[in-house]
């Protein structure tokens, strides 16, 4: 069971457990991102890194250009090689 209307947080559960007195398993299991859209929208910025680094940018261009670090930007590329690498056989 996901959250009925599911935002992207800024607090962490544990922050929000101590704000309403509760366990942050339990604030977890309330807000947590339903599991199909976190997986779709992981595979959006792994085609979305990839697309960029075939156009030719260095990672941190990437990295720039998608919000996010440029170790992020390794992890996303190296993940999407092996899904591929995994696909061929």
């Amino acid at each position: 069971m996901g959250a009925k209307t599911p935002v992207r947080r800024k607090k962490t559960a544990r922050e929000l457990a101590e704000e309403f007195g509760a366990s942050p398993r339990t604030i977890q299991r309330l807000i947590a991102e339903p599991r199909e859209d976190f997986l779709a929208r992981a595979a959006e910025r792994r085609t979305r890194a990839v697309e960029l680094r075939e156009q030719g940018l260095k990672h941190r261009e990437i990295a720039e250009e998608m919000g996010i670090s440029i170790g992020a930007v390794g992890r996303l590329l190296h993940d999407a090689r092996k899904i591929a690498e995994k696909a061929q056989g």
